[in-house]
């Protein structure tokens, strides 16, 4: 099955399960903004940004490009901005995603697979984050820092929508943060995994939008 089909096939599931949801009165909570955001920039560091790397996706241009947009309304009105990335540890083990001798004329991972990627500078007042789990919470202090700048909304994006931007999504609702995914600033390597999981974090955990949604929200602060 190639990623077209298997695309279609996430599509026709999405919608039998959103039938479900909706004939059983379940899930599919608008849970909206509130009054004091803040911008999750998660893992947009050459590791995933570079397709030389093997976990890198040039599919993330898009992302870069959408999230280049809500950079300057949020530094505008005061927005905390917050990036994550990983450690470097050059004597560590690489990421349990790159598994030995299935990389095969890819860049070895290195100090630069953990930099932030230029298109995407932070500026000297953001907040930079280095985890060592899927989840921006997870070990970190991000829920303390959200709480000390008085936000009450998270603004997620970046990648990978299966696996990080999800864990970020999931906790931020445990912390009782509203999570708003604008839909253009976040992406997966695999089209399916992205589309199904974008339809599960907006069923139970926060509220997938248009990026224009939030760009107007941004404006109205």
């Amino acid at each position: 099955m190639d990623e077209e089909e298997a695309l279609m096939h996430t599509r026709a599931a999405i919608e039998s399960v959103r039938a479900y949801y909706q004939a059983q009165g379940i899930f599919m909570k608008r849970f909206g903004f509130g009054k004091r955001p803040a911008l999750l920039i998660i893992d947009m560091a050459y590791g995933w940004t570079d397709p030389a790397y093997a976990t890198g996706s040039a599919r993330l241009d898009e992302t870069v490009t959408a999230i280049q947009q809500l950079l300057p309304p949020c530094r505008a009105k005061g927005v905390p901005v917050i990036y994550t990335t990983s450690p470097y540890r050059p004597h560590a083990e690489e990421p349990m995603h790159a598994q030995p001798g299935a990389a095969k004329g890819f860049r070895r991972w290195d100090e630069r697979a953990c930099q932030l990627d230029e298109r995407l500078a932070p500026a000297p007042e953001d907040f930079i984050i280095f985890k060592e789990n899927a989840s921006a919470f997870s070990g970190t202090h991000l829920a303390a820092h959200l709480i000390e700048k008085g936000a009450d909304t998270l603004l997620i994006t970046g990648c990978s929508t299966s696996a990080c931007v999800r864990a970020a999504a999931t906790d931020a609702r445990a912390y009782r943060f509203r999570a708003i995914i604008p839909r253009q600033g976040v992406q997966d390597r695999a089209p399916a995994a992205h589309e199904w999981n974008l339809f599960d974090i907006d069923a139970k955990f926060g509220d997938v939008v248009d990026m224009q949604e939030v760009l107007d929200y941004l404006q109205g602060l």
